[in-house]
């Protein structure tokens, strides 16, 4: 038997988005900005989802748990990049590191099958109207949200089970701003190939599936407006174009950095950009705000808190 010595890494360096102070105070202003815009924009969504008795239906129902997980996603990683950029200590420790990549995966797992239940309440919506009320029950809504959360998680727990052991004897500088998986692995002090090779089969299976599945749920439900004599083709590609642009810019980043075989680390960091601090802000304008009931409810909801508070004055 050979043993050999390890030195454990406590903890890890991120190299962040930049060392040029001027640009880091940018990033900052810029991250704060829209990390606000992020929390209020879908605080109220779900505030507004919640109490507006009108949108107690499952499409508002899924909407509401799309902002969650949305805002959750930003939670995980904005703020400690905000504080990175203020402080200059980029560092983060070892089980922080591999809590942060066990959230982030069931997150980003949960969110894409979210997405896929939420294009099946829209294909029935507009393709089986009669029976939408008898499909989309109050028990296929919780069976489509627990099914994927479950997705997340597993998906998070495989992903981990694959690296959970890796040894880690000095290297510890991560160019990025967060524990990004594949850049993770490579720091381990072993070979490390069939590792990369589970770790990217996994993200790319459920990234490729749930996408695939979105598109042809999209490509359905066009299909079925164009056969009706009575038109509409044109509203249902307003719609569609906008979710699409929404599920491109959030399944996009996922499948580069996993699926690309020529990686370069700032396009990544400009992609992880995307997912969390842009894609979270189309979210609710694009689902929600572009949405009259959606309008008219958060109108109602902002009048009765200025009510109360003439009130209360």
């Amino acid at each position: 038997m050979y043993e050999t010595n390890y030195t454990e890494v406590y903890e890890f360096v991120f190299l962040g988005l930049s060392t040029c102070r001027p640009v880091q105070h940018f990033l900052l202003a810029f991250s704060a900005v829209f990390y606000l815009t992020i929390v209020l924009g879908n605080t109220l969504v779900m505030i507004t989802v919640t109490l507006d008795t009108h949108l107690h239906s499952p499409m508002y129902f899924l909407l509401g748990n799309l902002s969650f997980i949305d805002l959750c996603l930003s939670t995980l990683m904005v703020p400690k990049m905000m504080s990175d950029l203020y402080s200059g200590h980029n560092t983060i420790s070892f089980q922080g590191c591999v809590m942060q990549i066990f959230v982030l995966h069931i997150l980003g797992g949960s969110e894409m099958v979210l997405l896929v239940a939420m294009a099946l309440e829209r294909y029935v919506a507009i393709c089986k109207p009669l029976h939408y009320l008898t499909i989309m029950s109050p028990w296929m809504c919780s069976l489509l949200l627990s099914g994927a959360w479950l997705i997340g998680i597993i998906h998070s727990v495989v992903q981990l089970a694959f690296v959970v052991h890796l040894p880690f004897c000095g290297p510890n500088e991560i160019d990025s701003f967060y524990c990004d998986l594949p850049q993770f692995i490579k720091l381990a002090c072993s070979d490390t190939y069939s590792m990369e090779f589970m770790v990217t089969a996994n993200s790319g299976f459920i990234s490729l599936g749930t996408f695939s599945l979105l598109i042809i749920s999209y490509i359905l439900i066009l299909f079925s407006v164009w056969k009706r004599p009575s038109g509409g083709l044109s509203k249902a590609l307003s719609t569609l174009s906008a979710h699409v642009s929404v599920v491109v810019l959030f399944f996009g980043p996922c499948i580069f950095v996993y699926m690309w075989p020529f990686p370069t680390v700032p396009v990544d960091k400009f992609l992880a950009i995307v997912d969390f601090l842009i894609t979270p802000i189309l979210n609710p304008a694009i689902y929600t705000l572009r949405n009259k009931d959606m309008k008219l409810a958060m109108r109602r909801l902002i009048g009765q808190l200025l009510g109360l508070r003439k009130i209360s004055k």
